[in-house]
Parts: structure tokens; sequence; C-alpha cells
């Protein structure tokens, strides 16, 4: 993590500044910037944790303020310690603590043992949501649920990971995905804080949105590719350094859209591709359109590449898809709270049906995509190739990037469709 003082800004400012107020040292604005109100929240925490009162987040900070952000402690057991005593200290579950530690006799702890001890959330919902802190919870979420399988599905064009979190040992494969366009990256703690409530009611035999985790986990393989755009979100969230050549380089390609604003109006990849048009379906027809539109070179958005599949985080997603056999994917997008569950007129066997149970759950509409969006989309070809159910999802309302203060009402809305698309 960057060393943080007065005046830095951006989204590790904002990670600081929610992890603070999670603690009630910070009451102030969730801002990403550096001022006065921070500086003194972060000499209180120093203070009351022992550290040198400076103001300054620098290593030794971060190190105390991890254990929060991500949700876990290491723990030493000591002579006369029980599970029980530990979960009662930090406010679990001993079940909580036995699944993170999989290794242990619970029934027999050996003193000096370490154990991994979950107390709280992982996943942030009221701060800008970068590839750096997908990547901590991730880490964090694994070290908590050690059931959850992750690998990378491809690379960024900037070398980041595209990351695939599965949860479940079940014969139906389920795909879901988000961020596919940049600046609607709050589409990706959708899937993450959901993967999280999953996974703890897991954990706790509970239900979520009425069915049972543990009946879910074994009876579905889920799958979640919760950013498929690595590179274009740090880009408009601001963690994307603006001395960087790939900053310039997206800029100086904006710079021929001028009425796209930048960097919030980019959607497309940080070489200028909308990975939303590259897919075998309708490509050409997708190039036509979006050519006579003006989008004929590298732009924020609409631009269809040179060729379908030449975008390496499309043609990630795209082999990753041809590994499996889906019965049913969820792409999420943003915005105007509504559900396309066509490709043209193909509507594959259950896909209405299914398509009327997603609406009546989250209240948004049905509706068919607009003609000059109608082509080259991922749901396009999965539907096309497959002809199984497939469906965009489109969460929030106002104009992109969705304010995060909109989070906790998409995630109610679309609860009962994550849940009910891995038991269609």
């Amino acid at each position: 993590m960057n060393t943080l003082r007065l005046n830095s800004r951006g989204p590790d400012v904002e990670l600081l500044q929610s992890t603070l107020q999670k603690l009630g040292f910070y009451t102030g604005a969730i801002d990403g910037i550096f001022g006065f109100q921070t500086f003194t929240a972060v000499q209180n925490f120093q203070k009351a944790f022992g550290l040198s009162v400076d103001g300054i987040v620098g290593t030794n900070t971060w190190n105390a303020l991890m254990p929060y952000i991500n949700g876990n402690a290491t723990y030493t057991v000591k002579e006369g310690d029980t599970l029980d005593k530990i979960a009662k200290k930090y406010s679990t579950t001993i079940d909580a603590i036995i699944y993170a530690n999989p290794q242990i006799d619970a029934n027999k702890l050996q003193i000096g043992e370490e154990l991994i001890v979950p107390f709280g959330n992982v996943v942030p919902t009221n701060i800008s949501y970068t590839s750096q802190i997908l990547n901590m919870n991730i880490s964090a979420l694994k070290t908590i649920y050690p059931f959850l399988d992750v690998t990378a599905i491809g690379t960024s064009v900037l070398g980041r990971r595209i990351q695939c979190i599965k949860f479940g040992n079940g014969k139906r494969e389920v795909l879901y995905c988000a961020s596919t366009h940049a600046n609607e990256w709050i589409t990706t703690p959708l899937l993450m804080k959901f993967l999280e409530n999953l996974s703890k009611s897991y954990v706790n035999n509970l239900n979520i949105f009425g069915v049972n985790a543990r009946k879910l986990y074994d009876n579905v393989s889920l799958y979640i590719v919760p950013m498929v755009n690595p590179d274009g979100v740090d880009l408009v969230t601001g963690l994307l350094s603006e001395s960087s050549w790939a900053y310039a380089n997206a800029k100086r390609i904006s710079s021929n859209f001028p009425d796209i604003p930048f960097p919030s109006g980019w959607k497309a990849n940080i070489e200028g591709i909308d990975l939303n048009l590259q897919f075998p379906a309708g490509w050409n027809e997708a190039r036509e359109i979006k050519y006579s539109q003006g989008f004929n070179r590298p732009a924020p958005r609409d631009f269809v590449g040179f060729g379908p599949l030449t975008a390496p985080e499309s043609v990630s997603l795209y082999n990753f898809t041809l590994r499996h056999n889906f019965d049913l994917m969820i792409t999420y997008h943003t915005q105007g709270r509504v559900i396309y569950y066509k490709y043209q007129e193909q509507i594959p066997p259950e896909s209405e049906e299914i398509a009327k149970h997603f609406a009546k759950l989250s209240g948004y509409s049905l509706e068919d995509v607009p003609e000059d969006s109608g082509f080259a989309g991922f749901r396009d070809w999965f539907i096309l190739y497959y002809n199984k159910p497939g469906f965009t999802i489109e969460v929030g309302a106002g104009e992109n990037p969705i304010p995060v203060s909109q989070f906790a009402g998409i995630y109610r809305e679309n609860l009962g469709i994550l849940v009910s698309g891995m038991i269609q």
C-alpha cells in the first residue's frame, strides 16, 4: 500500500477513511481526500494502537489496519484456550474458526498453534472499488473461506490478473461476471459482497434469500468473474497514476471524443476497445453501426476493435466460457434497472420464464436491447453459441459511474436474482 499523508488523494485514502470509520475513529465524508479530519483520525488510531503518532500512514500503520481491512486476525493459542473462548473474544462463531482452519483438531487445540480468526466484514461497499482492493478482498476471503477456489482466467493489457472465484461443488455450472465496462465498477462489489455473504451463510449453516447455503454449495458450482476490465476500472476510479503511459494514452484517445467526459465516461479497456463489442455474434453488424456513429478508432466507449476477440480481456472471458458447460450466465452492467434476455429474436428455452422471475424479484423491467447495441456482446454470443439462458442486468439509475450511495439498494434488488440464478 502507498504511504499516505496530508493532502494525499485517491482510492487508498477512501479505503483508509472507510476502515477508520468502521473502527469509530473517523466520522467525516469518505471522499478520498486526506484532510485534517482524516489526519486527526489517523493520529487517534496510532495512539490507541501504540504506534508512533505522526499522522502518516506508512507500513506500521497499514499493518495495524490490515486485520480490520481483511476481516481476520492471527491468534496464537494459549493454555486454557477453547474455540468457544476465542470465538467470544472476537465476537465470531466457532464454525467460522473451524472452517478457516481445516487443519486443526477442534477438541484438542495445541498451545502455540496459530489460528486464523474471522471477525468482521471484508468487502467494503462505500468506496471506489479498484483492482487492488479486489485482489486484497479475494485474498482475505480465500483465507477465511478456504473452500473457495481462486484462479486467473487471463490477464489484461497492463498485465493485471482477471480473477475468478468458484463457490460450490455441484454439477450445475453458473457464471456471473461484472465490470466489463470500466465506469460500471459498482457491479464488482455487488458480486463480491454476495460471495462474502454466501460464504458466511455456508459456514454458519444459514439461509440466504430463503435458500440453505450448504444446499447451494452441494448442488451448484458458481463461478464469479468480478472484474473483466481491471485496467479500465483503475483508470476511472483513480488508481492508475496520471504520470503513467497508460493514463496518458487513454487521455490522448479521449481527446478525440471531447463530448465524453474523462475519465468518468470511460467504458473501454485501456487501449480503447469496448470489451462488450468483441464477441462473434454479429460483430460485423456492430462494426457497421458503431463506425457510422463515429466510433471507428480507439475510443472511451463503443469501438468494436479491429476484429472480434482481439482484446485480451474479451479473449480470456471467451476461452474461459468455452472450457465450461454453463447452464446460465449473468453479466452485470449499469444503468437503467432493466433485464435483457434475448439475442435478436433468439430466446433460449426457459429464458423468458426466468427473466420474468428475475423481474419480479428485483422490480426491474424486461426490455429488448436497442437496435444499435444489439450485437457482439458477451450475452449475445453466449445465447447464440449455447442457446442457454443468458442475461444482461443493468443496475442503478442516473449517470455512470453510478454513485456508491446506491449500493445498498442495488444489492437488495439483486440478491434474489443472484440466489435464484443458481437454482433455476
